[in-house]
């Protein structure tokens, strides 16, 4: 169950002692480390040993904000910033995050599918996924990728933080409502390949096209489409694979 926090009192004016007395409160889980108000403890006053933190944001401007307000937490510092996904492994190699922040669907590579090389190539950081879309396919696919949480974008900055220390202790965050969804969903019925060709079918391509990107012959080609309508219930390949995104299996 995630983290939910209750917003404390208004602190104390500019200059004075925080006053504890209305700390965060954590429900349930192990309360937050650092229980004052951010905005009440100067940056230079942050722990010795703070959680590095990269960031995966291919909106240039929302990646910049959660950076700004990650970086007010005094126990939390980003170390790296990317927009593209076939950049995630490298960044975590050189910059050794504790903590890897990914969004979904990013150019180049998808979060998941960054997140599956992280867990190979860099097993010591741990991978939270944040996406505006809380689809119960990508939350099932992004467990199989060894992510240790999954939020959406649409909740609190403290929760995010909160998210991030605790997936640091070895638990798993996940939305309760969303992990309900994604359990009485059930797996994708697509295979690996029914998934390539109609992530291929994207911008009107031929089948030729897709026979030439994947290098299957056309007839390969036209019995996975074909395979891949019938699973999805649809009536060609273009709301097959509209489908397919709803549901979260590409």
């Amino acid at each position: 169950m995630p983290t939910r926090l209750l917003s404390r009192p208004k602190g104390p004016s500019r200059g004075a002692a925080p006053n504890n007395s209305h700390s965060l409160i954590s429900l349930p889980g192990p309360p937050a480390p650092y229980p004052w108000a951010v905005n009440e403890m100067p940056t230079d006053h942050r722990p010795a040993k703070c959680v590095r933190v990269l960031l995966a944001e291919d909106q240039g401007m929302l990646r910049g904000a959660l950076a700004l307000l990650l970086g007010l937490e005094p126990d939390l510092e980003v170390v790296a910033q990317v927009g593209a996904g076939d950049v995630i492994v490298d960044a975590v190699l050189t910059h050794r995050p504790d903590v890897a922040l990914l969004d979904i669907e990013l150019p180049g590579m998808s979060g998941l599918d960054a997140a599956a090389l992280l867990r190979d190539q860099a097993p010591d950081c741990r991978v939270l996924i944040l996406t505006t879309f809380g689809r119960p396919g990508y939350l099932r696919r992004a467990m199989e990728a060894g992510a240790a949480g999954f939020l959406v974008k649409d909740g609190p900055v403290e929760e995010l933080a909160q998210a991030i220390r605790r997936v640091l202790t070895g638990e798993t965050v996940i939305d309760p409502a969303l992990a309900a969804a994604a359990l009485g969903a059930g797996p994708s019925p697509l295979t690996a390949r029914e998934c390539d060709v109609l992530k291929a079918s994207v911008d009107g391509a031929t089948v030729a096209d897709i026979a030439a990107k994947l290098h299957l012959s056309e007839s390969t080609v036209r019995n996975y489409l074909s395979a891949a309508i019938g699973k999805t219930g649809t009536r060609n390949r273009m709301e097959a694979m509209r489908e397919a995104r709803q549901q979260g299996w590409l």
